[in-house]
C-alpha cells in the first residue's frame, strides 16, 4: 500500500502557513520546509528546526508568528530555527483544549474536534474570546493535516486514484470548495509516507547471487570469492533533493537528509508504504561491490544457493544489505534478515 502518514500518527509533524509561504515540520527530520506553493513546487527551501520545537503537538501559522501547542499550553515565536523569542508560556483556555488539529486563518485560530464533528474559532485561544462554534461538514472531516493561509482553509486528503491532493475552502462548515489541488512532488517527497507515492511503496526481497552444485560423487570443499553488493543507491535517491535548497546549517545537524527519509520510509508500516524494518545497522554509504571469501563443503550431487536481501522502493532497489544467506533450497528464504522498527 501507499498513503501519507496523518498528523494524529506522527507527532512532531504538521503543516501550517504564514505570510505568503507553508511550512511542513517534520520533527523525526530535525528540520522544516518553506514552500511557496505546495501544489506547484516552487520556491522550496529547508531549514532546521530548533530543538526547543521539536516533538510538540500541534503548529500553527499566525499573521506574524508561529504558536507551537504542547499540552494544555503555548508558546508563540517569529522563528522556528532558534529560540531567541520563545520565553512565555500561555495557557490554552478549557475550551481550546483536545482538539485534533488547529490552524489560524482570517486571524482568528480554528480548532477542529473530529469526534464530536465540530469545530471552534476563536480570537484567542488563552481567554477563548469572541468564540463560535460550527458542525464540520462531511465532506471537510476527513483531512489528514489542516492548515490555513490568508483567508482560506486547507486540508490534506487521503491518497486516492487521483493521487495526494488538497482542498482550498473557505467556509468548513458548507463546503464551499474553491478548489482541489494536487501535492507537488517535491512537496510529497518530504511529507512522512509521500516515497510511497513519488516512488512507490517499500519491498524487501531476497536476491540469488550466486548458484554451486558439486556434480561429482565425492564430496568437496570449495573456496570461493563472491562479488556482492553493498550500501545504497546515492545517487538515485539524491534526485529527490535537486529542487530543494537546503540551508547549510541543516546538512550539518541532520547529516544526509534524503538518507533519513529513506531509513524512515523503511521504517512505516506497510499501510504507509514501509516495511516496518530498522535499517540502522546497515551501510548506507553509495553501493560498492565488495569481495567475501567463502568455504564450504558440498556433498555429492549436493548444491548450495547464496542469497542477498536487498530493500527498494517501487522498482527501484535502494539498500543491498550486508550479510549474505546459504542454504540448499532453490527458492528464497521467507524469513525478513533485519529488526523490526521501533514504534
Amino acid at each position: 500500500m501507499k498513503g501519507i502518514i496523518p498528523r494524529s500518527k506522527a507527532k512532531g509533524t504538521d503543516i501550517c502557513g504564514m505570510g505568503k509561504y507553508y511550512y511542513i515540520i517534520r520533527s523525526d527530520l530535525d528540520c522544516y520546509m518553506k514552500i511557496g506553493s505546495i501544489n506547484r513546487g516552487s520556491d522550496i527551501s529547508i531549514f532546521s528546526l530548533h530543538p526547543a520545537y521539536k516533538n510538540e503537538d500541534h503548529y500553527i501559522g499566525g499573521d506574524s508568528y508561529f504558536f507551537i501547542i504542547k499540552g494544555d499550553s503555548y508558546r508563540r515565536v517569529s522563528d522556528l530555527t532558534t529560540d531567541s523569542d520563545a520565553g512565555k508560556e500561555y495557557s490554552l483556555h478549557p475550551n481550546c483544549r483536545g482538539g485534533d488539529h488547529y490552524f489560524s486563518t482570517y486571524g482568528k485560530f480554528y480548532i477542529i474536534f473530529k469526534e464530536k464533528g465540530t469545530y471552534r474559532i476563536t480570537t484567542n485561544m488563552n481567554y477563548d474570546s469572541d468564540a463560535v462554534e460550527y458542525d464540520l461538514h462531511p465532506n471537510c472531516r476527513n483531512g489528514l493535516y489542516y492548515w490555513g493561509l490568508s483567508n482560506d482553509c486547507f486540508f490534506l486528503k487521503p491518497v486516492s486514484e487521483s493521487g495526494v491532493e488538497y482542498y482550498k475552502g473557505t467556509d468548513l462548515s458548507k463546503d464551499e470548495c474553491v478548489g482541489v489541488y494536487s501535492v507537488h512532488p517535491d512537496a510529497l517527497n518530504f511529507l512522512p509516507g509521500g516515497l510511497s507515492v513519488t516512488k512507490g511503496p517499500a519491498f524487501g526481497i531476497w536476491e540469488s547471487i550466486k548458484a554451486i552444485t558439486n556434480d561429482s560423487n565425492t564430496p568437496v570443499t570449495w573456496q570461493k570469492k563472491i562479488n556482492k553488493k553493498v550500501g545504497y543507491n546515492k545517487e538515485k535517491m539524491s534526485q529527490i533533493t535537486d529542487n530543494w535548497k537546503i540551508a547549510t546549517s541543516t546538512l550539518t545537524e541532520t547529516g544526509d537528509l534524503i538518507e533519513l527519509i529513506v531509513k524512515l520510509q523503511f521504517s512505516f508500516s506497510a499501510e504507509y508504504g514501509g516495511s516496518n524494518v530498522s535499517t540502522e545497522n546497515e551501510s548506507w554509504n553509495e553501493v560498492t561491490e565488495e569481495e567475501e571469501q567463502l568455504t564450504f563443503e558440498l556433498k555429492p550431487n549436493e548444491s548450495l544457493y547464496l542469497w542477498q536481501y536487498k530493500l527498494g522502493l517501487g522498482k527501484d532497489p535502494v539498500l543491498f544489505c550486508c550479510d549474505l544467506k546459504m542454504a540448499s533450497d532453490p527458492k528464497p528464504p521467507t524469513e525478513v534478515p533485519l529488526p523490526p522498527a521501533q514504534s
